[in-house]
């Protein structure tokens, strides 16, 4: 089944111990369609500014991903600096340039309305409420969110939880969220607010998936070589909505598989800078990767 993504697109600088990297294409909806669309066909809602290049587009339309609902404006893309620390674990932003995507307000075209499967990717919950509010029929709907907006748009926030199937989260924003400083009491109280399942990354960790009726853990795929964590979060997310939009049903044992093709994409993803290596894999890759990880994971 088709999949519809609503997010940024971005140009990243990236720093980590293992260089800088200028320019990169980047944005939270790219990395998710770029790892969804080894399962499924991706609808892209974005927007960008008329200094983003034709090669940009011909590297996401050449991989499937639907292009028709990416909005071109005069002025900047969106721009984002970040430098890594040694450990690869946390970052410090040094620029932000919102450029076009300040005021994005997201148009569905008619003729994507009815898309089963939607990801409204990191954004102000006010527009991630108003692409819901254009759509008919969703059959399955996950949310990222981040710190800015539990902090600064919280009631918001919490308006918009029921009406998701899915909030993907980190560890820290789930704390954050519900007040918990215990990660099981802050998954099982992040429920209550009204999305039928919670998604806790916690980077080379791994995640943890709660709903109502069951709890599901799942350590990260063993890189050995993190180049890059950005967009990691998104292709974890891409992989996990991608594989269930492909899915019959959204069921228990759909899930639990949904969640380790998630982690696999990741994997990918960290192993070069920006969307260079997730644009480059393919499903045998994905599928060699699936199968090692149930090695790793079987009694």
């Amino acid at each position: 089944m088709s999949l519809l993504v609503v997010g940024s697109t971005a140009f990243d600088t990236i720093e980590t111990p293992h260089g800088k990297s200028a320019d990169c294409l980047g944005g939270s909806s790219t990395y998710f369609a770029l790892a969804a669309r080894l399962f499924t066909s991706v609808r892209l809602v974005s927007v960008v500014g008329d200094d983003f290049p034709a090669g940009h587009r011909t590297l996401l339309a050449d991989r499937g991903v639907d292009l028709a609902g990416v909005e071109q404006r005069p002025g900047k893309t969106f721009r984002w600096h970040g430098r890594y620390a040694a450990d690869m674990n946390s970052r410090q932003t040094l620029d932000v340039q919102l450029n076009t995507f300040a005021d994005f307000a997201p148009k569905v075209p008619t003729a994507w309305r009815n898309t089963p499967f939607v990801f409204l990717a990191n954004g102000a919950p006010a527009t991630q409420a108003s692409v819901l509010n254009q759509m008919q029929g969703v059959r399955f709907c996950v949310a990222d969110t981040m710190d800015l907006w539990i902090e600064k748009q919280r009631e918001g926030l919490l308006a918009l939880l029921p009406r998701l199937d899915g909030l993907v989260v980190n560890d820290s924003e789930v704390k954050q969220l519900t007040g918990k400083t215990n990660l099981i009491q802050a998954g099982r109280a992040a429920l209550a607010l009204g999305p039928k399942l919670v998604i806790v990354k916690k980077g080379e960790h791994g995640c943890f998936l709660f709903s109502n009726f069951f709890q599901y853990a799942l350590p990260a795929y063993p890189t050995e070589h993190v180049v890059d964590p950005t967009g990691a979060g998104d292709s974890f997310a891409g992989g996990f909505m991608g594989w269930l939009a492909n899915c019959d049903a959204v069921t228990l044992w759909n899930m639990k598989r949904a969640v380790a093709y998630g982690t696999v994409t990741a994997s990918l993803t960290v192993e070069g800078f920006g969307v260079e290596r997730i644009a480059a894999a393919d499903r045998a890759m994905v599928e060699r990767r699936f199968q090692e990880l149930q090695q790793f994971v079987a009694n």
